[in-house]
């Protein structure tokens, strides 16, 4: 693994910018982020100061991503954050709504944030690798965050792929063909999967896919964000899905855009 950097990757300060943003939100909507949402845990007793707590946890560690004194333990707090919302969330679809295509992509969606704050853990959590958790951290662990970006992002690519029509309406205006790129973009992050999976361009492929996500955040939510708390969510969240994947595309940083095989598994630390 390289030595870690002074200066945080711009795909680390966006994901902390994320992370804030979903805090401040939290905290001042007093409720979860719309991905959360299909983990019923709102609906408990309690749920209101649950979701000021978890807002409190995004704040505070989106902060302290930013700073080198405070990044290990911010990396330490947040992984398991979102791996604890990736569990919840994952239950909740397998016994509540199995067959629900947009509790699915709620479910990518958190992975998806998850992956990023995976590479964030493996590169700089500071765990020997002889200890329970070794396999969590160095390549070990970036190998795995990429795999959870795998199979994340066609729970994504569904959603887009079975409400062509309600896509589209998102589509920003100035585009022609609104189904057609509803439908690209679906189809694009089953073929980013599909790169990083077999090896045949995996920096490109998952380069590609953040700066797909990165124009939907800009053209699609950002034209919103007037419209009120939905859309700034929506917009929030859509940001931390291309810094997660941009993460995971770093990681790929030192090898070559066209490579494939196993020259294409090498692995760069953040």
């Amino acid at each position: 693994m390289h030595s870690m950097l002074e200066a945080p990757f711009p795909s680390r300060i966006l994901f902390a910018a994320a992370m804030i943003g979903l805090g401040i939100a939290g905290l001042v909507n007093g409720d979860f982020a719309l991905s959360w949402q299909h983990v019923p845990v709102h609906h408990l007793p309690g749920g209101a100061y649950i979701a000021y707590a978890c807002a409190l946890i995004e704040l505070a560690t989106g902060i302290g991503l930013l700073f080198k004194p405070t990044l290990t333990l911010s990396v330490r707090i947040l992984f398991p954050y979102l791996l604890l919302w990736v569990a919840a969330c994952k239950l909740s679809v397998l016994v509540l709504r199995p067959l629900d295509g947009d509790s699915w992509g709620s479910l990518g969606e958190i992975a998806i944030m998850a992956a990023g704050g995976w590479c964030l853990f493996a590169s700089h959590a500071r765990l020997r690798a002889e200890s329970r958790l070794g396999f969590l951290v160095g390549e070990r662990g970036i190998r795995a965050a990429r795999f959870l970006l795998i199979i994340s992002l066609p729970m994504l690519g569904q959603v887009h792929l079975l409400n062509l029509e309600g896509v589209a309406g998102f589509v920003p205006a100035w585009l022609p063909y609104h189904v057609a790129w509803a439908f690209l973009t679906g189809v694009a992050s089953f073929a980013a999967a599909a790169g990083m999976t077999f090896g045949v361009f995996p920096r490109l492929a998952a380069t590609l896919e953040t700066i797909m996500l990165g124009c939907i955040t800009l053209f699609t939510w950002g034209a919103l964000l007037d419209t009120g708390r939905t859309a700034v969510t929506a917009f929030l969240i859509s940001a931390a899905l291309t810094a997660g994947t941009w993460l995971v595309a770093d990681t790929y940083r030192g090898v070559p855009w066209l490579a494939r095989g196993r020259a294409s598994r090498q692995i760069s630390a953040l």
